[in-house]
């Protein structure tokens, strides 16, 4: 027989199929000198192999003495898409690989007693050449050349005495099993030798007795010359690969029956040391090539790899030769037989049954889903892949819910390079559903995940396989999975086709924005939707986008406008840029929106709703200046030379997110910076011509703003404020040098400032409209730099003087000092105001000064109210006109409301109670009016010793007189505002002692007055003063309570149902008793 590596996989037809490339190198033995692998272990693998080859290297000796060196390259058993059992051909070449010789021929025993015996410990195990040490002889002189080259020639076959049993054991019992084994198995290759050297004698015999047929047949060449044994199984064989190789199943069956002496599964069954030749194809397409005939060479011994010419003369020698070893083998068998029977005899053999089960007490568990997993080791990529997918469905359930993000990276890789999609449609609903209610850092983790998943596999598999994640969980019930959706769809919008973008991505987010009811989903979904704007390419969904925009700016949540403000409208605002509409569709669409709320609103104005137009068309003015910019003739010029000097920190306003800063729109702060100085030199030196873009904004867009604020509602404070600093940042954005010389004169040729021009009888009444607070406060205090100062200022007096002399409404001068006096910084300034008016000749700017206190006070450090307001407000009083004395009334109020310095409101006490006891002042009814409307103003939020000390006692001085008022006109209208004050200040604590000598006297004085003049307000002040006389009388439940509430004395719930339906009745009061009672603002 011939020497057989006993790694090579390719020991059926089928894995000779998968290598069909596969090349078997004969090299020089060790002892030869030539080059081989370094002696020592032979079956350590190469450096440089490639991982899924093992290269082995065997040395063997045939029976006749040739030693072999074989290097063979070992694949790998299992392929890529791996089968769910191992075969045990590869069981059999690992066993053989890592040297557990004694377990391979057990395993090669079992095969053989089951009737699976496997070609390749067959091979392994008929060679002895296997189990001898490497000799150190050199080879003999007298080589044969064959037809692969010089040959060694092996030693003779090893017996009990030669082999070195001490390698294999190291005890005396496992000696004896090792040396009974291995007996066993020499004689067990000894009879299969004897059997295959009497076929090749019987074929030798035969092709011996038809030599001189052959010599006939080949002077004849027309006679065909009959097919030997060796041919015919060599045909046979090929021609059943044939049909297997083709289909012809049911052909090769009825072939391997009609020839059932004959093993098609294994071509060493065809004759010994048979090269197997190409399939019947490859010969077919090579019928020209001249291929090696088989009658050209013979076995000649079972192990040698010598070819001896076969030819009649040497006939009789090759029987002799194959008699002589056949001899040899016998007399071997023999001494081989009795060397295991008298091992035998020391030898305790144990059943297989036996064995296995004691083997059973080690506790293994391979039936199971996790044994078997563990059992199965993964030897390549895609099976680790596999397994992955696997065993992460049993993981997850079983890791705790804080700690479940560290499966994040597992869960990505395997649903990346899982070959099947309905594993991975399972990993990636499983990370959705990884946590149950996913806080901020694990969104982030799931979302950077899905991104990179993204980006590895591309638009196709992020549209069928993560999206669809998406859409399962946009109703979910926990708002922090909804909330991950949200997220998702915006994170995801760079890496899906841009038709899904614009379509179905839209579409869920409108879905959610409209429905969900979790603000910081909503919040989530306007932030994903100004990216998904930022991405869209289809200009039909504009007016998709515009919607989206107004249904998210009229979102109930601050938190939701806000990121409209933030993402979604400087998004919106880049891409209507790029359409080139931002100045030519977007803006006007948010003009004439507002324009058709004011039309609307004349009865009375959606101010929500004109807060939704003005703000969207605030956040539009960074993207506005960019397109300036971007479209100035100076455009091209611009270049970053490194000279160009740094913009200002306060060139313009505080961005509301870094997608408003104009740096980012334009590109960079250096790029802005050249622009600027190209903007600023165009505008002062040059001119706008051919400036379009600017053109639209100073012809188009300003003129049409300054009609809007002419029609709203000066007395709108939230409008005032809203258009206030609409103007501010436009006109801080677009520059000084624009404001000076574009918008400042638009609002002067308007506001045309002399008495003449206000004529409220004409409808030339510019100065009393929104225009004049609005060009105050959102234009002049753009910049404060003296001269600005200054032009306000004139402004204001201007203002203030043309009102008053003009006998017109003050509503757009309080409007200007309302607006102004909520900044500190502007009440110095205010004060220079109103100190030019307290100057003035005219009585009548003097009295509108006195009344502009009242709005500026608020707020203002005592000190300067101390210094420059109390001041003021006496040098008013001691004016000859009572009109001026009586206007100055509201504003000591408020220093009494306000202030807490002792002597200042000293000073205040002394000046009204100068008002109250002066004889001079005793027939100024509207003076009177004046002081209890202020009383019952400042009364509750006055220092309690001034209320009870002063308040009270005047307002019952008051009533007591106006009982004996002989005109009823001033008696009611006293009496009126009596009630009012009265019912404010029931509100507060007051004492025992005030309550009996002041409070509970002017209540009863009041209530005399109202039974003449109004009937209802006299049924409540009954109630008020039986109220409080029950809680005088109780005073020992006063005194426990520190201090009487009339608030709190309402008991009864008939009194109080009775006491709300007269209060219902009313028109002339606004208070009201206890907790219903409030004064109407």
């Amino acid at each position: 027989m011939a020497s057989v590596n006993p790694f090579d996989l390719s020991d059926s037809e089928e894995e000779a199929e998968r290598r069909p490339n596969e090349t078997v190198d004969t090299e020089r033995s060790p002892s030869d000198g030539a080059p081989g692998p370094p002696p020592g272990n032979l079956f350590s693998p190469p450096a440089d192999a490639e991982p899924p080859t093992l290269l082995l290297s065997s040395n063997r000796t045939s029976p006749s003495g040739e030693g072999i060196s074989v290097s063979v390259a070992a694949t790998s058993a299992m392929a890529g898409s791996a089968e769910a059992r191992v075969s045990v051909d590869v069981i059999a070449a690992q066993l053989l690989r890592d040297q557990y010789i004694l377990t391979a021929l057990e395993f090669h025993t079992e095969l053989l007693e089951a009737g699976r015996e496997l070609p390749r410990l067959r091979d392994y195990f008929s060679n002895p050449g296997n189990f001898e040490r490497q000799s150190g002889t050199p080879p003999a002189k007298d080589q044969v050349l064959g037809p692969g080259g010089p040959l060694n020639r092996a030693g003779s076959i090893s017996t009990l005495d030669s082999l070195d049993f001490a390698r294999y054991s190291d005890d005396g019992n496992r000696e004896s099993d090792e040396r009974v084994a291995v007996l066993e198995f020499e004689l067990r290759k000894a009879k299969e030798t004897i059997q295959a050297l009497r076929a090749n004698l019987t074929q030798a015999a035969e092709s011996e007795v038809a030599s001189q047929e052959r010599k006939n047949f080949k002077s004849s060449p027309e006679i065909q010359e009959p097919i030997r044994q060796l041919e015919k199984r060599a045909l046979n064989f090929l021609v059943n690969e044939y049909l297997l190789k083709n289909e012809y199943k049911l052909s090769s069956i009825t072939f391997s029956d009609e020839n059932d002496d004959q093993d098609f599964e294994l071509w060493d069954d065809v004759g010994l040391n048979i090269p197997k030749p190409p399939d019947l194809l490859h010969l077919y397409r090579n019928c020209g090539t001249p291929l090696p005939s088989p009658r050209d060479t013979v076995d000649v011994s079972v192990g040698s790899l010598e070819f001896l010419p076969v030819g009649p003369p040497q006939q009789t020698e090759v029987v002799q030769e194959l008699e002589y070893q056949i001899s040899l083998l016998n007399n071997e068998k023999q001494s081989l037989a009795e060397q295991i029977k008298k091992l035998q005899r020391f030898v305790l053999k144990l059943s297989p049954a036996f064995l296995q089960a004691l083997l059973s007490f080690c506790r293994m568990c391979s039936d199971s889903r996790l044994g078997a997993e563990v059992s199965r080791i993964a030897d390549s990529e895609e099976s680790v892949m596999l397994m992955l997918g696997r065993c992460l469905p049993h993981i997850v359930p079983n890791v705790l819910l804080a700690k479940r993000e560290e499966l994040i990276p597992l869960i990505l890789c395997t649903a990346c390079l899982h070959p099947e999609p309905k594993e991975r449609d399972q990993l990636l609903h499983i990370l959705f559903n990884l946590i149950k209610r996913p806080d901020d850092e694990q969104r982030q983790m799931i979302l950077t995940g899905c991104v990179a998943f993204a980006r590895h596999v591309g638009p196709t598999r992020v549209e069928a396989e993560l999206l669809p994640q998406c859409w399962e969980q946009i109703n979910h019930k926990y708002p922090e999975r909804r909330l991950l959706v949200a997220e998702a769809c915006g994170a995801l919008a760079p890496y899906l086709p841009k038709e899904i973008r614009s379509s179905l991505v839209l579409s869920m987010l409108q879905q959610m924005l409209a429905e969900d009811k979790a603000d910081m989903v909503r919040e989530a979904v306007v932030k994903s939707l100004g990216i998904i704007m930022g991405y869209i390419d289809d200009p039909d969904k504009y007016s998709q986008g515009f919607e989206l925009m107004l249904l998210s700016l009229g979102d109930p949540s601050e938190r939701v406008v806000s990121a409209v403000h933030q993402v979604f409208i400087p998004a919106f605002a880049a891409w209507t840029t790029e359409l080139g509409t931002l100045h030519t569709t977007l803006i006007p669409s948010l003009l004439a929106r507002i324009e058709k709320l004011l039309m609307q609103g004349e009865h009375g104005l959606d101010e929500h709703k004109l807060h939704v137009f003005l703000s969207a068309l605030q956040s539009l003015i960074p993207p506005l200046f960019a397109v300036v910019l971007q479209n100035a003739p100076f455009t091209s010029r611009a270049k970053l030379d490194g000279d160009t000097p740094a913009i200002e920190v306060t060139r313009f306003p505080r961005p509301a997110s870094p997608l408003q800063d104009v740096a980012t729109i334009i590109g960079s702060r250096e790029m802005l910076s050249a622009l600027l100085l190209l903007y600023d030199h165009q505008l002062e030196l040059e001119g706008t011509t051919g400036w379009d873009s600017l053109l639209w904004v100073v012809n188009q867009l300003l003129p049409q703003l300054i009609d809007i604020v002419s029609r709203i509602n000066v007395t709108s404070s939230t409008c005032v404020h809203e258009f206030s600093r609409f103007f501010w940042r436009f006109c801080r954005t677009f520059g000084k040098i624009f404001t000076n010389t574009k918008v400042k004169p638009q609002f002067q040729e308007i506001l045309r400032l002399s008495e003449e021009n206000v004529d409220a009888s004409a409808g030339n009444d510019i100065l009393t409209k929104a225009t004049v607070p609005i060009y105050a406060t959102g234009v002049l205090t753009c910049y404060n730099q003296e001269e600005d100062r200054k032009l306000l200022v004139g402004f204001l007096e201007d203002v203030m003087t043309t009102l008053s002399l003009s006998h017109a409404p003050l509503d757009s001068l309080k409007a200007s000092f309302v607006e102004l006096g909520a900044n500190p910084v502007y009440h110095e300034l205010l004060l220079t105001v109103l100190w030019y008016g307290v100057v003035h000749t005219s009585a009548l700017v003097r009295c509108t000064a006195a009344r502009m206190f009242e709005l500026v006070l608020r707020g203002m450090s005592e000190a300067l109210v101390d210094r420059r307001a109390a001041p003021a407000l006496i040098t008013l009083c001691s004016g000859p006109e009572f009109s001026v004395r009586i206007s100055t009334i509201p504003a000591f109020g408020t220093i009494m409301e306000t202030v807490t310095q002792k002597e200042l409101l000293e000073r205040v006490k002394m000046q009204l109670a100068s008002f109250l006891e002066d004889p001079q002042y005793q027939d100024q009814h509207s003076l009177h009016m004046e002081i209890i409307r202020t009383f019952g103003r400042v009364g509750p939020n006055a220092e309690p010793r001034f209320r009870d000390e002063f308040v009270l006692p005047h307002l019952h001085k008051l009533a007591l007189a106006n009982n004996s008022q002989a005109v009823e006109s001033k008696r009611i209208d006293i009496a009126t505002q009596l009630f009012e004050a009265y019912s404010a200040l029931s509100c507060c604590f007051i004492s025992e002692e005030v309550m009996v000598n002041h409070f509970l006297p002017g209540l009863r004085c009041l209530r005399a007055d109202m039974e003449q003049l109004s009937p209802e307000h006299e049924v409540i002040l009954s109630s008020m003063i039986k109220e409080c006389e029950i809680k005088v009388e109780n005073r020992g439940m006063a005194d426990a309570q520190g201090s009487m509430s009339i608030a709190s004395s309402l008991v009864g719930e008939d009194a109080k149902t009775k006491f709300l339906s007269k209060m219902g009745q009313l028109t002339t009061s606004g208070a009201m008793l206890a907790n219903v009672f409030q004064r109407k603002k």
